[in-house]
């Protein structure tokens, strides 16, 4: 009961100096998670091995912050930036719109902190070039590369682990999840043309300094581009073959990045100091406060309970679990919830066995997953990413700015996702 009790105030400490901004999020959930360790919820190898079964995420991402940054260095964000403004007239809708269509897209095919990566940048450029704030570009990509990952199997890590623990291939996901995938983007820009769009205003003057802009003037170097390009389109190919190549994600970034790293000439200090360290340490961080809470028997505790009342009630299950979901994917995570829930469903398949439409239990956990990944800036790699790509260009999105816009989004597509399954299945 002790480390129970003093395991949830260190957890619940950790998520109050987040919220509050007292401390860095990096360095709040480091000390969560090593005081974790300290007081003995779990030895020193537990807590580093939370760390190690989770690597693939770290270098994944260390892999594609590396290759984004020398793609940057090119000029091609501020070239497409420009193509984009001047295909939409300067029209601030119209931008956010073809913006976030082309992120939902990526999402579903690629890793969707890969194209967040890609994307967010060339979000700020455009809003910085028409004075528009840059909060509204930023929050609708990170809304629509949550909800594009949830329309395919390889669109999300979530979607991975839930693919593998209930057996579904592509094409089951492809035709279950990207309809409510395709909805939940119609309510998104809805939302996003009412609380901000309908507000934006850019002069005749700046549309017109965009129309006359010259794309091809932003291209720096065209050489290291044209290499940097061959090599992000290799590591993607990879991403998209990777169950037939056998070969990891974090290899095929990290191999990429190395490979792309070497071929540029680039020095290595120059490079790992455009490595988002804070955003890798807030994660090392997470990573162990979510094996502590799972040591001392929360999470399997609320699963017990869950299987306890939808016994037998199997749109009951199916509301549960999304909604339950969504909870757990905004405090600890989508990836942990997957990992979590899985287990749960798992156990509750054999009440279910009559139903025709026993699978239905993995969309709701996809569903749940995916769409509650917007509730905070917890919720999701993409989230974490995009808000650090965010500050380093002095556009600060806090937990409560994030929470105050993402609950909005989150909410509304996960009731609709709730009536969806109830009246497909």
């Amino acid at each position: 009961m002790f480390y129970l009790i003093v395991g949830m105030i260190i957890f619940i400490g950790t998520f109050y100096f987040i919220i509050t901004e007292k401390i860095p999020s990096a360095w709040a959930t480091m000390l969560g998670g090593l005081l974790m360790s300290l007081i003995g919820i779990m030895n020193e190898e537990e807590a580093l091995n939370s760390i190690a079964e989770r690597l693939e995420i770290l270098f994944l991402l260390i892999g594609m912050m590396i290759v984004v940054h020398i793609i940057s260095e090119t000029g091609v964000f501020q070239w497409f930036a420009i193509k984009v403004a001047q295909l939409a007239k300067g029209e601030p809708f119209k931008l956010i719109l073809m913006l976030s269509v082309v992120t939902a897209v990526c999402s579903a095919f690629l890793d969707n902190v890969t194209t967040i990566l890609l994307m967010a940048p060339v979000s700020i450029l455009l809003a910085n070039e028409l004075r528009l704030d840059p909060f509204p570009f930023v929050m609708t990509e990170i809304m629509a590369a949550n909800i594009g990952g949830a329309a395919t199997l390889i669109g999300d890590p979530t979607q991975l682990i839930i693919g593998h623990e209930g057996g579904i291939g592509f094409n089951e996901f492809l035709v279950n999840t990207s309809p409510m995938a395709m909805i939940a983007m119609v309510i998104l820009l809805v939302n996003v043309y009412f609380f901000y769009c309908k507000k934006m205003e850019v002069s005749r003057e700046l549309k017109a300094r965009i129309m006359e802009l010259d794309p091809s003037r932003s291209l720096k170097d065209k050489k290291i581009l044209r290499i940097a390009l061959i090599i992000f389109l290799l590591i993607i190919t990879g991403f998209i073959l990777n169950n037939f190549v056998n070969k990891g994600l974090a290899i095929i970034s990290l191999s990429g990045a190395i490979v792309l790293v070497v071929l540029t000439k680039k020095e290595p200090k120059q490079i790992l100091e455009n490595v988002e360290w804070e955003t890798l340490f807030f994660f090392m961080g997470l990573f162990m406060m979510v094996t502590g809470i799972e040591y001392l028997h929360v999470i399997e505790f609320i699963g017990e309970k869950i299987v306890r009342i939808t016994e037998g009630k199997f749109n009951l299950a199916l509301i549960l679990i999304t909604w339950v979901s969504a909870g757990f994917t905004s405090i600890i995570g989508n990836v942990a919830n997957a990992a979590t829930v899985s287990k749960i469903i798992t156990v509750m398949e054999p009440a279910f066995k009559n139903e025709a439409h026993i699978k239905a239990l993995w969309w709701a956990l996809s569903f749940g997953s995916c769409l509650g990944g917007n509730l905070t800036i917890l919720g999701s790699a993409t989230n974490v990413v995009a808000v650090g790509a965010a500050k380093k260009v002095s556009c600060k999105i806090d937990f409560i700015k994030f929470f105050k816009f993402g609950a909005v989004i989150s909410i509304q597509t996960l009731v609709i996702a709730t009536i969806y399954l109830l009246i497909r299945y």
